[in-house]
C-alpha cells in the first residue's frame, strides 16, 4: 500500500530483542531491513525505541523515520513494555516526499555555518536572556561567562553604534532577520571588543524561540588573558577542563540546538529529535564539568561566599523561569512566589540562583506528568526560608542524610544527575551562613528547605 495509511500496524518484541509477532507490513519492513521473520529486530530506529522503553519501563511514543527500500517512511510508533516484552503499535504509516532546499535556505545554512566558525558562540531566548555563551579562544576566562547565563545579552555586552547611530543587532531583532557586524565590548573586560552576528531561531511551527550566532574578536590579545578569579572558581581544574571539554561541548550543544530548532529549514522529525538528544547529552556532560569545578571550589579550606542583601523571592522566580521549558516538556507546573512577596536575605545572587535551579530542577525531574512544584518564601525571626515542594514518590528517612553526600542519589538506576547537586548546594548554603534540609516520606513527595539569614 502506498501513500498515507491510518491502519494500525502491531508487533511484539521479546526480552532478547527478537520480533516474535508482527503484522504483514511490519514483517515486510523487517525482511527488507535484512532481518528474519522471528529474528532480532532489524530496523535500527524501532530497535532503539524498544530498548528505551524496556530500560525505562514506561511507554515511549515518538515519530520515527525509516527506509523501506528506496522509499522513506514516516511512522508514529508506541513502544509499551508488557511482562518482559515490548508491544509495538505503529500509526500514520506514510511515505515522505523529499524536498531539496531552495537557494534561500541553502544561503541561511551557509551563513549559520560561517557564524559558528568564529571565535565564540552565543544563544538567547526570545526575551534576549542568554541560554548559552561560549568562548572558543579562552580570552574571557571561565569566571566571565557562567554568571551571565539567564541574564540579558546587554548585561554581558555594551553595544557600539555603527554609522549614523544604527545598531545591526537591534535592527535584526526588530525586523526578525539575520544580522552581522554588530560591534560590542564586554562590560567586565572593556578592552576586549568583538563583532557579533546572528539570526532568529524558530521552531517547526515558525514560532520565534530566540536568537543565536557567533562572534569574532577585533584585534584579539596575542596571549590568553588571565581570568578574573571570583569566589568559588576552581583554578587548576578549570584550567585543564576549559580547553579540553568546555569549549567543544558548548559547540556541540549550540549546533545541536540549531539543528533541533530547524533554523536552516525543515528536517525529518527524527533528525530533530536526535539533535535534541545530542544537546541534552552535551548539557549533561557540561553540567558534570561545572559540578566538578564547583566541587573543587567548595572543598577548599576556608571557602566562603561574599553575601549582600538580595530578594530571595525574585531569585526563586528567575530559577523557575530558567526551568519553565523543561517543566513544560514534562507537563509539570511550577508555582513560584508572587512579585509582591519580597523576602530579603543575606546571600550571593549567583550562588543562590545555582542552589534554587538545582532544587527546583530536581523537583521537576521527580514529579509525575500533570504534577505541581510549589516554591514558597517565608520568614521566621532572623531567618528566611525558601521551600521547594514536589509531588514525587518521596524519600525514605534512612536516605535523607545520604542524598546530601557526594555522588549519592536515592535510586542510582533512575535517569537523572550525577549525585553532586545537593552536596554542592548544601556546601554553598552553609558558606553563606545558611543550610538546606529535607522533609519527606515515601509516597508523600518531598520538601527541600533553604534557610538563610534575613537582611534587616
Amino acid at each position: 500500500m502506498n501513500g498515507d495509511s491510518q491502519e494500525l500496524v502491531c508487533g511484539i518484541v521479546d526480552g532478547a530483542g527478537r520480533l516474535v509477532s508482527a503484522d504483514p507490513r511490519l514483517l515486510a519492513l523487517q525482511l527488507k531491513a535484512g532481518g528474519e521473520a522471528s529474528g532480532e529486530l532489524a530496523v535500527p530506529q524501532l530497535a532503539s525505541l524498544v530498548r528505551m522503553a524496556r530500560t525505562l519501563g514506561v511507554l515511549v511514543s515518538r515519530a520515527v523515520t525509516a527506509a523501506d527500500g528506496d522509499v522513506t517512511l514516516s511512522l508514529w510508533v508506541r513502544a509499551q513494555p508488557e511482562a518482559g516484552q515490548v508491544r509495538l503499535t505503529i500509526a500514520g504509516w506514510r511515505e515522505l516526499v523529499v524536498i531539496e532546499p531552495d537557494a534561500a535556505t541553502q544561503d541561511r545554512r551557509s551563513r549559520l555555518v560561517s557564524q559558528l566558525d568564529g571565535d565564540g558562540e552565543w544563544r538567547c531566548d526570545a526575551t534576549l536572556r542568554l541560554v548559552s555563551l561560549s568562548d572558543g579562544t579562552g580570552h574571557l576566562g571561565h569566571a566571565d561567562t557562567r554568571p551571565l547565563i539567564g541574564r540579558r545579552l546587554t548585561e554581558a555586552l555594551r553595544l557600539i553604534d555603527g554609522q549614523a547611530g544604527s545598531m545591526a543587532l537591534l535592527d535584526g531583532i526588530v525586523e526578525a532577520r539575520s544580522f552581522s557586524g554588530q560591534l560590542a565590548e564586554w562590560r567586565a573586560r572593556p578592552e576586549l571588543r568583538l563583532s557579533l552576528s546572528g539570526e532568529p531561531l524558530r521552531d517547526a511551527d515558525g514560532k520565534l524561540t530566540g536568537y543565536g550566532g557567533g562572534w569574532r574578536w577585533i584585534d584579539p590579545p596575542v596571549a590568553k588573558a588571565h581570568p578574573i578569579v571570583m569566589a568559588g572558581d576552581a583554578d587548576d581544574l578549570n584550567e585543564r577542563l576549559e580547553p579540553a571539554m568546555r569549549a567543544p561541548l558548548n559547540r556541540i550543544i549550540s549546533e545541536a540546538d540549531a539543528i533541533s530548532a530547524q533554523t536552516s529549514g525543515p528536517l525529518n522529525p527524527q533528525y530533530a529529535e536526535y539533535a535534541q538528544d545530542i544537546a541534552s547529552a552535551g548539557r549533561h556532560l557540561l553540567g558534570l564539568v561545572d559540578d566538578l569545578s564547583d566541587l573543587q571550589a567548595v572543598e577548599r579550606p576556608g571557602f566562603v561566599v561574599p553575601v549582600e542583601a538580595n530578594d530571595l523571592s525574585d531569585i526563586a522566580r528567575r530559577a523557575a523561569g530558567l526551568l519553565a521549558v523543561r517543566a513544560s516538556s514534562r507537563q509539570v507546573k511550577i508555582d513560584a512566589p508572587d512579585a509582591d512577596e519580597p523576602l530579603i536575605a543575606r546571600c550571593d545572587f549567583r550562588r543562590t540562583l545555582q542552589i534554587l535551579v538545582n532544587l527546583i530542577g530536581n523537583a521537576v525531574r521527580y514529579s509525575p506528568p500533570g504534577g505541581m512544584v510549589w516554591v514558597r518564601a517565608e520568614r521566621e525571626g532572623d531567618l528566611v526560608a525558601l521551600i521547594v515542594a514536589d509531588m514525587g514518590k518521596g524519600i525514605a528517612a534512612e536516605d535523607q542524610d545520604r542524598i546530601f553526600e557526594r555522588f549519592e542519589r536515592v535510586d542510582p538506576n533512575e535517569p537523572g544527575g550525577n549525585g553532586l547537586g545537593l552536596y554542592i548546594s548544601r556546601r554553598l548554603a552553609r558558606a553563606m551562613g545558611g543550610d538546606i534540609g529535607v522533609d519527606s516520606a515515601p509516597g508523600q513527595g518531598a520538601r527541600f528547605i533553604l534557610t538563610l539569614n534575613a537582611a534587616g
